[in-house]
C-alpha cells in the first residue's frame, strides 16, 4: 500500500485550484503566506474564526506571529458558530469594512471558512447583504483574497468554490458556488486536528464520504470523481477506526485529512445531490444538528434510492464499507443495510427519530428541499428523477434503522 512510503512530516504542496500546504507542521507555512500577502500590498486582514478552536489548536499562535512579523494589521471576528448565519456574515463584513481589511484569513472547519468566503465576496460588494448573496440575488464575480487554515477533516471547503450559510428567518440553508472564492492558499495540518472530539472525528469523516458518494454518482460525475471516491472511502474505512482509538495520533488524522481533501476536490468536480440537499433543511430547522450527523442519518436511504441507477459505481466505491456487492440493481436494500451497518460500527447509531424529528416534519422538510435557493440544482443532478415522492421516502426511511 502506498501509505507505507509516505513521510507524514514532509510538507508537500498539492496543486488543485488552490495551493495547499499539506502535512504535519504545515501551519508554519503561514509565515510565507503572510509575506506574500504583504508583497501584494495587503497590510490589513480580517481573521474569521470560532470562539475557541483557533486558539486551542495552536493555530493562532503561528498566525498572529506571522502577521506581526510582516507588519500586517488584523481584526478578529471570533463568533462563528456551527451552521453559520447570514446575520453573522453581515456582522463580520461590517467589521472588515470599518477596519479597512483587504483580505480574509479563515481559521476553522467548514463554518469559519465558509463564513470567510462569504465575507470576502461582500467586501467587494459593499452595497449587498449576505441574504442577497445566499438567495442568489446577484452573481459574485470577485472576492477579496482568502487564506484558509483548516481545522477539520471533512468539509473540503479549503480546496473548492462552495460555501453554505443559514437564513434563520426562512429556515433556508442554501449553498453558493463561485470561482472567486477558491482560497488563494490553504493549510492542511493534521496536527491541528488532534484535539477534535470523538463525535467531531466521526461526523467530519462521514461528511467526506458523502461528498464523494454524491460526486461519483451525479449526472455530471466523471471518471476523476469516481477515482477520488474510491480512494476517499478506502482511507476513511481504514483510518477512522484508528483515529477513534487514539484521538491524538497525527498519523490517522493525516490520511483522514487527505481523504477530506480528495472529497472536496471530488464534489468540486462531480457536484452533490440528494444527501446534501436533504440534510440542509435538517440543520436549518435544527441549527444545533451537526452537518455530518445529518448526512449519516440520511445516507443509507439515499443509497437505496439511487442504487439501481448507479449499481456498478456504488458496488465498486463502497467495497471498503459495504463488501460483497455485485453491482446489480436488485441489491439496493442490501447496499443500504451494509452502509448503515458500517455507520453503526464506527459509532454513528442515531437516526432522525433519535434527534427529535418525526413523520409530521416530513412535508415541511420536503418543501424546504424544493424552495431553498440552490437545493433544486443539487436535486436536478441526482442520478434519477428527484421527485417530491422520492425525497419524502428518503426522509421517512431515515427515521429509524433498516437493521433492526
Amino acid at each position: 500500500m502506498w501509505e507505507k512510503d509516505v513521510n507524514i512530516n514532509q510538507i508537500q504542496e498539492i496543486r488543485v485550484k488552490t495551493n495547499v500546504f499539506f502535512g504535519v507542521g504545515a501551519i508554519a507555512k503561514i509565515e510565507d503566506i503572510a509575506a506574500d500577502l504583504k508583497k501584494k500590498g495587503i497590510d490589513k486582514v480580517i481573521v474569521i474564526s470560532g470562539k475557541n478552536a483557533y486558539k486551542v489548536t495552536g493555530a493562532w499562535d503561528y498566525v498572529e506571529k506571522a502577521l506581526n512579523n510582516n507588519g500586517i494589521g488584523y481584526i478578529n471576528y471570533a463568533k462563528v458558530t456551527p451552521n453559520p448565519t447570514t446575520a453573522a456574515i453581515d456582522e463580520a463584513t461590517s467589521m472588515a469594512k470599518e477596519f479597512g481589511a483587504k483580505a480574509v484569513i479563515a481559521i476553522g472547519g467548514g463554518s469559519p471558512i465558509d463564513t470567510g468566503k462569504s465575507v470576502a465576496i461582500l467586501m467587494e460588494y459593499p452595497e449587498k447583504t449576505a441574504a442577497e448573496l445566499y438567495e442568489w440575488k446577484f452573481p459574485a464575480e470577485k472576492a477579496a483574497p482568502i487564506v484558509a487554515i483548516n481545522l477539520t477533516h471533512g468539509t473540503g471547503t479549503e480546496v473548492n468554490r462552495f460555501a453554505v450559510a443559514t437564513l434563520l428567518e426562512k429556515n433556508f440553508k442554501p449553498a453558493i458556488a463561485y470561482d472567486c472564492i477558491y482560497p488563494s492558499y490553504s493549510i492542511d495540518d493534521p496536527q491541528l486536528m488532534t484535539k477534535l472530539s470523538k463525535n467531531q472525528t466521526m461526523y467530519t469523516s462521514i461528511d467526506a464520504v458523502n461528498h464523494v458518494i454524491e460526486g461519483a454518482t451525479s449526472k455530471v460525475a466523471s471518471p476523476y470523481a469516481v477515482t477520488l471516491a474510491k480512494e476517499t472511502i478506502r482511507l476513511v474505512a481504514k483510518y477512522l477506526p484508528k483515529a477513534l482509538e487514539n484521538l491524538e495520533d497525527p498519523e490517522p488524522r493525516y490520511y483522514l485529512l487527505y481523504a477530506s481533501l480528495l472529497g472536496g476536490v471530488g464534489f468540486d468536480n462531480g457536484m452533490l445531490h440528494y444527501t446534501h440537499a436533504l440534510e440542509h433543511p435538517l440543520s436549518a430547522v435544527k441549527p444545533e444538528l451537526s452537518h455530518g450527523l445529518g448526512l449519516a442519518m440520511l445516507l443509507p436511504a439515499v443509497i437505496k434510492a439511487i442504487y439501481a441507477d448507479k449499481a456498478a459505481t456504488l458496488a465498486d466505491i463502497l467495497e471498503p464499507i459495504a463488501p460483497g456487492l455485485q453491482g446489480t440493481p436488485d441489491e439496493a436494500e442490501k447496499a443500504a443495510k451494509l452502509v448503515e451497518k458500517w455507520l453503526f460500527e464506527v459509532g454513528v447509531t442515531q437516526k432522525l427519530a433519535d434527534d427529535g424529528f418525526c413523520d409530521g416534519d416530513v412535508d415541511k422538510l420536503v418543501d424546504l428541499c424544493f424552495t431553498t435557493p440552490s437545493l433544486d440544482l443539487l436535486l436536478s443532478l441526482a442520478p434519477n428523477e428527484a421527485t417530491k415522492d422520492v425525497v419524502k421516502t428518503i426522509y421517512e426511511e431515515s427515521m429509524t434503522p433498516y437493521n433492526k
